[in-house]
């Protein structure tokens, strides 16, 4: 199966913290404005940029191997070509922390090899879908 359950997006936003890598500095960018109203809903949102010292008012994280904080989510504004990576440091972070329990690529992001193998690791993963958009319609 490569697309998420109801039951995948709802575990999902049932979490607290999440880390956005490719999380933008720049208000108007859907990396910038989807991670702010996920911050204004309450979720603890983990900057992940290499190119930012701070997003959010937060500390940005170099990458994802420098999140300190426990990560249950990992939403990723990165183009499709990039996620393969990002699931690999995803799969490392659950073997050596066990804390992620999903992937979320953002919407026009999709790459059914990495959501398979993010699987595999009894990971949830949704595809090319906004998690604003699915937190609004569920959630508010």
């Amino acid at each position: 199966m490569t697309d998420a359950t109801d039951d995948d997006i709802e575990s999902l936003l049932d979490v607290d913290t999440i880390a956005v890598v490719g999380c933008s500095g720049t208000p108007g960018k859907a990396a910038h404005d989807v991670p702010a109203y996920l911050q204004r809903q309450g979720y603890d949102v983990v900057p992940v940029n290499p190119n930012r010292e701070a997003v959010l008012g937060r500390p940005a994280a170099d990458s994802l191997a420098d999140v300190d904080e426990a990560v249950e989510l990992v939403d990723v504004f990165r183009p499709s070509e990039a996620v393969s990576g990002v699931v690999d440091e995803v799969l490392e972070r659950v073997a050596t922390r066990g804390d992620v329990r999903g992937v979320w690529l953002q919407l026009g992001i999709r790459d059914d090899d990495a959501a398979a193998r993010a699987r595999e690791a009894e990971l949830r993963v949704v595809q090319d879908r906004c998690l604003k958009v699915e937190h609004r319609q569920r959630r508010e």
